[in-house]
């Protein structure tokens, strides 16, 4: 069904080709996983099945691709649509009209559908992508993980042969991306729709691919194969599968439900659940404070202060009543699903927004008194898009842009230094919207981080980024706390906020629902917990260190446990 052989593709105005003598056979039917670490090559392929490369970026094409027996690069996307529906990474980029209802029936009408198909398969999108809700919802007002499942369900809604999606969970909340991916597998399994999908957090994604196709790095030779194979090849993983690849479990577990035999078996003989005072009180950032929530005004320790903050978009209300109060040096992750209101609270510390009811103070300042060009000589923020934040011509040209911006002299060596820290050092001379998402967000997390803020907003700052990337994110944000910064992050990576919060603040329905230190928030929750602590179902273990760490106080060896 899908063939490429020995395809080689260059980027207008790139030195080294995106793809380089790559072939692959899928075969019809299949749900085929693609991963691989950022720059590998994965959206440049996902674009190909549909023509988008070459035909929209231009670039240098040799080789030969054929879908359901026709050539994109021949066809172009206009002739490929019927077939293939692609999801971009950044759902916006497809967005057409204002409201969700339109633009699930947008594309039908271009192919001048029958409206009683096109109400018929708007209704049925719909209640796949569970979004009844939003049907009426002007697009602008939703959230990033709301605007990704309305950009699976348009294109679901043309009904094609092949179903091609970049990274389609990495705005969602765990409970929404579960019904995202058990949704594809069942048009997968019921209809016989193929499916190709890229994503980094293979936690979420694994266990339901047939096979795993894996782009190493530019040039090296690629691998497609089962998942349990492909997972054990894979120099970084999910946390599940790096803790039995350390204890060399087999057969290397997958899911949840394969570990719990170890998981059971290595508790029993190691890890004794009475033995509550031995092993981890902290997890794997060292031990955490586990005091209640700072006084909200009048504390000299205090950096964010928030008191019955009220906000609407057109007549929507995404903040209800919201108090939260932050201490200097606190590492703080705001969690909750989709819409209910993370993203609109940083917005207000950062003074972008302004409440209609309450008060926002940041390091004393009242952000509806106080000037932007002062809240943002102490804040940094990263949102969710970070493309908004990237204008220049270069890296280089960003981060100096960013120093004139606020008084500070020109310093390369540090400006260098500081790439070399976030794995961007080689693409200083490179234009950041020519940056895939992963390096976007390196390069707009850079551009904050130059001019020394005391407070970093961090909105999904793991999205697009590959396991080797998010662990040299884990161990900057560790290492910016120890510096004193206080970090404020809105995300749905359990596995980052198990790894680094402080305090665990869930929301819903833009309001604060739970507040309270990182392993008993994250240890009570059904859906927030991380792998680690799913597998023991207890509150010491959240992480892998946790486990291999208490296994070293024991003196137990980790081959022990086969």
């Amino acid at each position: 069904m899908i063939q490429l052989s020995h395809v080689t593709y260059t980027y207008p105005d790139q030195p080294a080709p995106a793809l380089a003598d790559f072939s692959v056979s899928i075969e019809p039917g299949e749900f085929v996983l693609v991963v691989g670490p950022s720059g590998a090559g994965k959206s440049t392929f996902l674009r190909s099945l549909n023509g988008l490369v070459p035909h929209f970026y231009g670039g240098r094409w040799a080789g030969r691709a054929e879908v359901f027996g026709r050539d994109p690069v021949v066809a172009a996307p206009r002739g490929m649509a019927d077939l293939v529906g692609l999801v971009f990474q950044d759902p916006e980029a497809q967005f057409v009209v204002d409201t969700v209802e339109d633009e699930l029936a947008f594309a039908m009408e271009n192919f001048a559908l029958p409206q009683a198909t096109m109400r018929k398969r708007v209704e049925e999108v719909l209640d796949q992508m569970n979004i009844a809700h939003l049907r009426n919802r002007r697009i602008s007002t939703l959230s990033g993980g709301e605007k990704q499942r309305v950009a699976i369900a348009s294109v679901l809604a043309l009904q094609p042969e092949l179903l091609v999606l970049d990274e389609p969970t990495s705005q969602l909340d765990p409970q929404a991306a579960e019904e995202v991916l058990i949704a594809l597998r069942h048009l997968n399994e019921d209809l016989g729709l193929t499916v190709v999908l890229s994503e980094h957090r293979l936690e979420r994604v694994l266990q339901y691919a047939d096979r795993v196709l894996y782009l190493p790095a530019l040039g090296a030779p690629s691998v497609l194969d089962a998942p349990r194979i492909v997972a054990a090849q894979l120099p970084l993983v999910p946390p599940l599968i790096e803790l039995g690849r350390r204890l060399d479990w087999r057969p290397l577990p997958l899911t949840i439900k394969e570990g719990r035999i170890h998981a059971r078996r290595l508790a029993d003989r190691a890890l004794k659940s009475d033995d509550r005072a031995t092993g981890l009180q902290g997890g794997a950032s060292g031990p955490r404070p586990g005091s209640s929530a700072p006084p909200l005004f009048g504390s000299v320790a205090r950096a964010v202060a928030v008191s019955d903050l009220h906000y609407a978009y057109d007549g929507h209300r995404a903040l209800r009543g919201v108090n939260l109060a932050v201490q200097r040096g606190e590492f703080v992750a705001l969690m909750g699903r989709n819409g209910s209101g993370k993203s609109t609270l940083l917005k207000q510390l950062v003074g972008l927004l302004k409440p209609d009811q309450g008060r926002v103070t940041v390091f004393e300042m009242d952000t509806r008194q106080a000037r932007m060009e002062e809240i943002i000589r102490r804040v940094g923020y990263v949102p969710q898009h970070p493309g908004a934040l990237l204008f220049s011509d270069t890296l280089a040209l960003e981060l100096a842009f960013t120093r004139r911006g606020h008084g500070l002299p020109p310093d390369p060596a540090a400006d260098q230094a500081l790439l070399a820290r976030l794995g961007l050092a080689a693409l200083v001379e490179r234009d950041p919207r020519d940056l895939s998402g992963g390096e976007q967000q390196r390069a707009a997390l850079a551009s904050i981080l130059v001019a020394n803020p005391d407070l970093i907003l961090l909105d999904e700052p793991t999205r697009g980024l590959d396991y080797a990337q998010k662990r040299g994110l884990t161990d900057l944000l560790r290492g910016l706390r120890a510096e004193g910064c206080t970090i404020i992050m809105a995300t749905h990576d359990v596995e980052l906020a198990a790894a680094c919060a402080d305090r665990v603040v869930l929301m819903a329905e833009g309001e604060v629902v739970v507040d309270g230190p990182a392993r008993e928030v994250m240890s009570d929750s059904q859906v927030f917990a991380s792998q680690i602590n799913k597998l023991f179902r207890d509150p010491r273990y959240l992480v892998v260190d946790d486990v291999i760490q208490a296994l070293a106080t024991r003196g137990e060896g980790p081959t022990n446990y086969t």
